[in-house]
């Protein structure tokens, strides 16, 4: 793949991204403070989803590397992998465990939905296939790139501790108890590992990208 085709290919990362991020930013202050009872708190709430962190992470990230698809350094291999592997947990954990568990979306909400759960995500992983950038993962950048998830694990079981609010049914103390959702907790950890060596595994065997020679 070319400089050029990269670019555009990190672009359609970005764009549904940063899209459905927007999105949801403009119905919050629409709507107004809602369940949440002020402005700041809904936003805070909002930025508290992983949903939202992982596209704007993906997002941030694309945008880089559309500038400069062969951009490289530690700081960007770590916050690429460790964004890429948000977005494929957004993706599995939404359309397996929370889809249809939120009634009565608008029309936007919809659209949102769509650009942050499922077009992003896809759309991540078949860019990062096609167009890296290539070779860039090794054991340092695994472990350096599940720090960011642990750290919003560790954020939410103490923010919810606090507030009495939970971003997702399945961390949400009140309701299932410590043990319960440290369990689920360490599962959603797991994955990220596991997702972390597959794509260290395929790092390696995959082609180099993008091809320095167009």
């Amino acid at each position: 793949m070319s400089r050029r085709t990269a670019t555009a290919a990190h672009l359609l990362v970005a764009l549904p991204a940063l899209g459905g991020v927007l999105m949801e930013l403009v119905i919050a202050l629409v709507d107004g403070p809602g369940a949440a009872g002020t402005t700041t708190e809904r936003l805070v709430r909002l930025f508290s989803y992983f949903t939202i962190l992982s596209n704007v992470g993906i997002g941030a990230v694309s945008v880089l590397l559309a500038l400069h698809p062969a951009r490289d350094g530690r700081l960007l291999r770590v916050a690429h992998l460790d964004a890429l592997l948000c977005i494929v947990v957004t993706g599995v954990v939404y359309n397996t465990v929370l889809a249809g568990t939120v009634p009565g979306l608008t029309q936007a909400g919809q659209l949102s939905n769509v650009l942050l759960h499922m077009a992003s995500p896809v759309l991540a992983v078949v860019v990062w296939l096609l167009a890296g950038p290539r070779p860039r993962v090794d054991a340092v950048t695994v472990g350096w790139s599940v720090v960011g998830p642990l750290a919003w694990i560790g954020y939410t079981f103490v923010r919810g501790a606090v507030v009495g609010w939970y971003p997702y049914p399945f961390l949400d103390v009140g309701e299932l108890g410590l043990a319960r959702a440290l369990v689920n907790a360490a599962l959603v950890a797991a994955m990220f590992l596991l997702l972390a060596l597959v794509a260290l595994w395929a790092d390696r065997r995959l082609p180099a990208a993008p091809d320095r020679r167009r």
